[in-house]
């Protein structure tokens, strides 16, 4: 289906659960926040639903993101029932890998095609730091269970930070010279906790090419621009939501746990999806369809308009 702006819409980010293991520093307050009650996110039926009716409307691409996907039980169950929906050609999840090792074969068995790890260093004290005492030795154990459950085209995704990792910069590329993934430095969007920190914190994607030399341009992967070094088994990718919006070339739409449909991940318009079902289901999410923006304001605005945290809408 094609947006009000002329876009196809063809992915779609599927929240799973408001809850995660980590309190990350750009993402949650230290003392954590308010979670939502069971009886308050979609059941495995109600998501697997939403994605029917979005498959009808030619959504192909499914990505289930949290919080943290893996806190809620039972998941390799939902990537069978979504696996099973007409038209869905490929199911991803964002996750932090912490948890992964332990389940990492199962979910390939059930159908889940691919991973993004979140991943905003490779020194451990600083891992604790920013994700408030999270374990990089967890994440990398699921990064290994990833690559031996047969997972392939991982993709590593480090939130860029001026004063607090981009010293780590160098090194996280170096997954990408002997791993057949990409790792990919994103620009950190002043939303949540983070919207009211210094403007020193938000540097831009340039600081990569300026800290790996030697990367050529290679192509585009959705939102991501691909560069690669020779000899290297993957490649670098920037996402600058900030210094270089790609809003016009934008194809997702957003439902979060609680059953709310996104047209953009900036804007408070939110389309409530929970107890449709069928027709009325699918008429909703045309409406979040044609009603998504043009582009976002973040530049202008100097912060989200989101409304909610990113954990609450899904990574």
């Amino acid at each position: 289906m094609l947006d009000g702006e002329g876009r196809l819409i063809e992915y779609l980010r599927l929240s799973v659960t408001d809850r995660c293991n980590c309190r990350c520093t750009y993402c949650m307050p230290a003392g954590g926040v308010p979670m939502l009650g069971h009886r308050d996110i979609l059941s495995f039926e109600e998501l697997t639903e939403v994605v029917a009716a979005c498959a009808q409307l030619g959504v192909r691409k499914v990505r289930l993101t949290g919080g943290e996907p893996l806190v809620r039980r039972g998941l390799p169950k939902l990537v069978r029932m979504i696996r099973a929906v007409p038209g869905v050609e490929e199911l991803a999840m964002t996750t932090n890998a912490t948890l992964l090792a332990p389940v990492a074969a199962e979910l390939h068995r059930a159908g889940l095609d691919r991973l993004n790890v979140s991943l905003d260093t490779l020194d451990a004290a600083r891992y604790a730091e920013l994700t408030r005492g999270g374990s990089l030795e967890d994440a990398l154990a699921g990064l290994a269970a990833a690559r031996d459950a047969g997972f392939s085209r991982t993709k590593v995704n480090c939130v860029l930070m001026g004063g607090v990792n981009d010293a780590d910069v160098p090194r996280l590329a170096e997954l990408a010279r002997t791993e057949p993934i990409d790792v990919r430095f994103i620009e950190l969007m002043p939303m949540g906790p983070c919207a009211g920190w210094p403007k020193a914190r938000f540097i831009p994607a340039e600081t990569v090419l300026e800290a790996v030399p030697g990367l050529q341009p290679l192509r585009r992967d959705g939102v991501a621009e691909l560069w690669h070094a020779p000899g290297w088994a993957g490649n670098v990718g920037l996402i600058r939501p900030m210094s270089h919006r790609f809003c016009d070339g934008c194809s997702r739409i957003r439902v979060t746990a609680d059953g709310r449909l996104k047209p953009c991940l900036h804007s408070s318009e939110e389309i409530p999806l929970a107890g449709l079902s069928g027709a009325e289901l699918r008429r909703a999410v045309e409406r979040g369809i044609a009603a998504k923006p043009q582009r976002h304001h973040l530049a202008e605005e100097g912060r989200s308009g989101a409304g909610r945290g990113m954990y609450e809408i899904g990574g």
